[in-house]
């Protein structure tokens, strides 16, 4: 296996700013008028992003922000996110971008931990801040409202507002950038936070570099023509390099969608903005799936939506069931690459390719990353056979911040354990088998949530489902269903021993499921995973 590629080998000088490379570089390279942004009617070139990005970053400096202090950024999809991310690295600050979707005391939690000295926020998601005591929000200095909202409120006298538009006006339209070093802190990005406390992971210049070349060209080959459209927003770690940093490494159109993803906007949006390059999430693609033009309508006996432009797709966040990917193909003639990152290591290390792809595996590991599978006591795995997935790559973070121990546990040397458990097969390709925390051990065998659901999910009834164990009446684990079900479609005892039937002829009797139970909808992630602590936290009969 070749070693994993360093930022050095790429090129990356040491006195570097990554924004002066994502922002300046494409004004020097001749980009300038290249179509940077849309969003609704906005079209934005890089010479426009690169003057407001200035402005940006002039402002914050003017307002005191000072290198290495961090700027958080509660903002929805937008032209203001791009700016404030680059407009804060370009001055030596470290952005760090926050889960829109949180609730107050996960903000409070944040602030505290980082210590963010100024805020950028949407106006929408102001009163979650504000409802924070002001001991908990005492370090922010500085409180940015975008989106045209008003001046300070009569009840706010340690805490400046300032409106975005005020701010970018009191920039300077030109700007240099902080000599940093690539291997400076230039942003921050929290985990999900799926159990426990999110982790604030510190990334260097060079990570994203890292990402763009080995991923963004080295798999997906993007080009300056290409058109991105990233359901999953900037806020984490897959949303930022698809619809941000892929796009921007190459001069290409970012296509910025600040509402909720539903079916009805990102169809809307494809059709009408016209992406090369979509990305979504497994149970987004589920959703695309269920969703016809026509009220009740198949697919077949109505126009369906136009995907003609997209030359592909890809998903992430959670393993892509084999059965979704031949959907979308059969549907709509468009393959969906799947594969795995993490917040951890900025984008995706595994992955199928264009032309090499095997519905279901994660794919092959990414050129410039390695990759390794460990039994509990270090020892490698023999091949088919599940072990723990380990990667090493140069875009992994330097540490949590604020936990030491944490990070030793996690980052190894140059070696990170994901928590992530795999199977690989003689052709290299790997497969997913669920969470380390996620596995189950049925009669003393392994049984991998994800290789039930998949065959769930071939059921004609299902929309998606997450498997969990659960203890029966002798206290042994056994696999346990949540279903959710396709629009129209009842759940009934006899659908459900169906269903139960349905694995059992697929896959061996022990990893049937001994319950199924339907939900309206799975408790998920805003990355879109399943939360199975969620589901096991669940109360229910039989």
């Amino acid at each position: 296996m070749k070693p994993a590629v360093t930022a050095e080998a790429l090129g990356i000088p040491e006195a570097f700013n990554v924004a002066a490379y994502f922002v300046d570089r494409n004004v020097v390279l001749g980009r300038g008028s290249n179509v940077a942004i849309e969003c609704g009617e906005k079209r934005l070139t890089y010479a426009d992003v690169q003057r407001n990005v200035n402005r940006c970053g002039s402002a914050l400096r003017r307002l005191g922000v000072r290198a290495e202090e961090r700027v958080l950024l509660l903002l929805h999809d937008g032209p203001e996110f791009v700016y404030a991310f680059f407009g804060a690295i370009k001055i030596g600050a470290v952005p760090v971008p926050l889960n829109t979707l949180w609730k107050a005391p996960d903000y409070q939690y944040v602030i505290r931990d980082s210590r963010a000295t100024a805020l950028v926020v949407s106006t929408p998601l102001l009163p979650a801040i504000q409802s924070l005591a002001p001991a908990d929000r005492a370090s922010l200095r500085h409180i940015i409202v975008a989106a045209g909202a008003e001046g300070p409120g009569s009840n706010e006298t340690t805490h400046s507002h300032t409106q975005f538009g005020l701010l970018l006006a009191q920039g300077g339209a030109e700007l240099e950038a902080e000599p940093t070093h690539r291997d400076a802190p230039a942003y921050w990005q929290y985990s999900s936070g799926s159990t426990g406390k999110p982790k604030g992971c510190v990334h260097l210049h060079h990570d994203l570099v890292v990402c763009a070349e080995l991923f963004g060209k080295g798999i997906l080959g993007i080009t300056a023509a290409d058109r991105c459209f990233s359901v999953a927003k900037l806020f984490f770690a897959y949303g930022l390099g698809n619809a941000l940093i892929f796009p921007f490494a190459v001069g290409a159109t970012s296509i910025l969608w600040p509402g909720a993803p539903t079916p009805d906007n990102v169809y809307a949006t494809i059709e009408r903005h016209r992406p090369t390059l979509f990305y979504s999430v497994p149970t987004g693609y589920g959703m695309m799936l269920a969703h016809t033009r026509a009220p009740g309508g198949a697919p077949a006996n109505a126009r369906d939506f136009d995907l003609s432009s997209l030359r592909l797709a890809v998903s992430a966040g959670e393993a892509l069931p084999a059965a979704l990917y031949e959907r979308f193909k059969a549907r709509y003639g468009v393959d969906i690459i799947d594969g795995i990152g993490s917040t951890e290591a900025g984008h995706m290390f595994i992955s199928n390719r264009p032309g090499s792809i095997r519905p279901g595996s994660s794919g092959q590991i990414v050129d410039g990353y390695e990759a390794r599978l460990l039994d509990e006591a270090g020892a490698a795995t023999p091949s088919g056979e599940i072990g723990n997935l380990w990667i090493s790559g140069d875009s992994v973070c330097a540490a949590y911040w604020n936990q030491h121990e944490k990070t030793k546990d996690t980052i190894q040397g140059r070696w990170l354990r994901t928590g992530d458990k795999y199977t690989q097969d003689a052709d290299g390709y790997y497969w997913y088998s669920g969470r380390t925390d996620d596995m189950l051990k049925v009669g003393g065998l392994w049984v991998s949530p994800i290789e039930v659901e998949n065959a769930l999910v071939g059921h004609t009834s299902v929309l998606e489902c997450g498997v969990v164990g659960r203890e029966d009446h002798d206290g042994l684990v056994k696999p346990m269903a949540f279903v959710v079900l396709r629009p129209g479609v009842a759940g009934t005892p006899d659908l459900a021993l169906e269903l139960q039937q349905f694995v059992r002829e697929r896959l061996a009797d022990y990893k049937r499921p001994r319950w199924v139970e339907f939900l309206p909808e799975l408790p998920k992630t805003a990355t879109g995973k399943i939360q199975r602590f969620r589901l096991r936290e669940l109360k229910t009969g039989g």
